[in-house]
Parts: structure tokens; C-alpha cells; sequence
């Protein structure tokens, strides 16, 4: 018989605390004498449950005054899918609750039966939503990247998520081979012609649905963070006057794509027409408030996904 490994054994521990707890609705004392340890045993246990998110917990109830903020938003944008969460005050998380949502909204699309075209973006929080997600055989659908794979020093792109989605739905998945930015638009040009790439640039004007993050700018921004610019680049193109990006692509205060800057050098996919798809912005947080509203302003999404404080912002400004 193959032997359990210590950190294996101690999450199978964990699993099954978890669910004693939050499935089968027992008591940590309950769950001591079913496993045979102390009490301080079993609510470490469930507490590692919860750390190592084996534990995933949705609300299945809908709150009024969100429902009314969704429906407000969707009026005055125009949007094709509103979904917001409650606000916790006391977190400074940028993912809580709106990656909750997310997985709750890309797994309803991946239930479908007919085949559809699944795009998605990279960041902090898709990658929040992607690890919500539960496992799922989906081979009738087809996921693809909107964005390159090879972060600034040639590794893997740690934010692009289309990889780790490929381990949860069992689904024909479509990598972009390419690094996030190229160093000119003649380089881009070249990596778009090739063949690879040009079937995944094709397969993006097919898509039914994209699921992106909204990007605030600045010196703190994750472009900068990971990478992908430097502080001065990041002024520049402020100075220029972009308010935000969407898979690498900056837009301005009322949602334009900028002409003539860090915009050629961006190898991402095109986003999909938003006449044919729905393309859903996954937001939230005073720091993208300039970004999330210019991005519906200009249109750049049609869809969003955010929590009751930024959407409050959204229809006061």
C-alpha cells in the first residue's frame, strides 16, 4: 500500500475536517471524537482547510441594495452583465468577493452544452477566480489567452492564468506564444504572422465571452511591480494621458485606445468585438476607480463584476 507523505496526509486531515465542518455542519468537538484528536487538533485542521483553499465558500442568497447597484450600473453603461458583491471596510484585498463571483460567473458559461469560445485575460485577480474554480470536464469548449505567456526576463508569465485553468476544466485551451510586450511594432507585426499565433488571433474573433482585469496605472501599478515597465515609462505614458490598461492595452480617460505609444509594442490579442461577445472586467478598489470607469466610458467592456463601494463610485461620478 503506497504510503500517505506528511504534507499529503496532513491536507487529507484537512479535507476531511473541512468537510465535517462546513458540509456536514459538526461541531469542532464532534469533529475531534470522529477523528481522534483534540479539539485544538481538529480547529487547527479547518483552519488549514481554509488557508490551503480547500475550502470555498459562495453566498447563494441575493442582497437587495447590490442587485439595485448591478441593475443601475447596467442601465447607465449599457452592460450585458452586472454582478456586484458586498464591501468589507476592513479588507485591503483587491480579489475578495469579486473572484467569488468570477468563477461563479465563468463556471455558468462553462456549464453550456453548446461549444463556446472562452477568452481570458491575465492579473491578480482572474488568477484569484481561476484557483475558485471547481474541476469541470468541459470538451466541448475551447479556452483561449487574450495575452502573451513570457513575462519580461523570458520566464512564464506568473499572472497568466490560462495554464492553471487548463488543470481545473478539461477543455481545449490556446496559449498566446509570445512575450506580453515586444520591443517594436515591426517585431509584433513578425510574431503575428506566424502560424501558431495567427489561429489563436483568429480563434479570439470567435469568442462568446472574455474575462479580463481592469489595470490601474501608476509607479505601484503591476506592470511595474512585475516587470513589464519602469517607473519612467509608466510617467510617460501618464503624461500622455492613459488612465488605465486591459491586457497590456492602454486606453485613455474616456476609454481610447492611445495612438502611437507602448499600444504597438503590445502583443496581446485584440479584445473581442463587443457587439458579438460579452467581455467582463473584473474590478474593484479605489485605486482602479479612474480605470474601471474610463474602460466603460470608452466601452472597452461590456460586462463587470466588482463590490458595492466602486460601483457606488461608478454612478457618482
Amino acid at each position: 500500500m503506497a504510503r500517505r507523505t506528511e504534507t499529503g496526509g496532513r491536507l487529507d486531515d484537512a479535507a476531511r475536517a473541512g468537510w465535517l465542518y462546513y458540509v456536514a455542519g459538526r461541531t469542532q468537538d464532534e469533529i475531534a471524537t470522529a477523528m481522534g484528536i483534540s479539539r485544538q487538533s481538529a480547529q487547527r485542521l479547518v483552519s488549514l482547510a481554509v488557508a490551503e483553499r480547500l475550502i470555498k465558500v459562495r453566498l447563494d442568497h441575493p442582497i437587495a441594495e447590490c442587485l439595485e447597484l448591478a441593475q443601475r450600473l447596467k442601465e447607465r453603461f449599457a452592460l450585458v452583465h452586472v454582478d456586484v458583491v458586498p464591501t468589507d471596510p476592513a479588507s485591503t484585498s483587491t480579489t475578495v468577493g469579486i473572484a467569488e463571483a468570477g468563477a461563479a460567473e465563468i463556471e455558468r458559461w462553462l456549464k453550456r452544452p453548446e461549444p463556446i469560445v472562452l477568452a481570458v485575460g491575465t492579473g491578480r485577480t482572474l488568477k484569484a477566480a481561476i484557483d475558485q474554480l471547481p474541476a469541470m470536464e468541459c470538451p466541448q469548449h475551447r479556452i483561449m489567452s487574450l495575452t502573451g505567456n513570457i513575462g519580461p526576463d523570458g520566464s512564464a508569465a506568473y499572472y497568466n492564468v490560462i495554464f492553471s485553468m487548463a488543470d481545473a476544466v478539461k477543455a481545449r485551451h490556446f496559449p498566446m506564444p509570445l512575450p506580453v510586450l515586444v520591443s517594436s511594432a515591426k517585431e509584433r507585426d513578425l510574431l503575428h504572422q506566424q502560424s501558431l499565433v495567427q489561429s489563436t488571433l483568429k480563434l479570439a474573433q470567435e469568442a462568446d465571452v472574455a474575462f479580463v482585469g481592469v489595470g490601474e496605472l501608476g509607479p505601484d501599478a503591476p506592470l511595474c511591480v512585475d516587470g513589464f515597465l519602469d517607473r519612467e515609462e509608466m510617467a510617460q505614458l501618464m503624461a500622455q494621458g492613459a488612465a488605465g490598461e486591459i491586457c497590456g492595452w492602454m486606453f485613455d480617460r474616456e476609454g481610447k485606445l492611445l495612438s502611437g505609444s507602448i499600444n504597438e509594442r503590445v502583443a496581446s490579442v485584440p479584445l473581442p468585438s463587443r457587439d458579438n461577445a460579452a467581455v467582463i472586467g473584473l474590478a474593484k478598489g479605489s485605486r482602479k476607480h479612474l480605470a474601471i470607469l474610463s474602460a466603460l466610458k470608452g466601452r472597452m467592456i461590456n460586462g463587470l463584476i466588482t463590490d458595492e463601494a466602486t460601483a457606488k463610485y461608478l454612478l457618482s461620478a
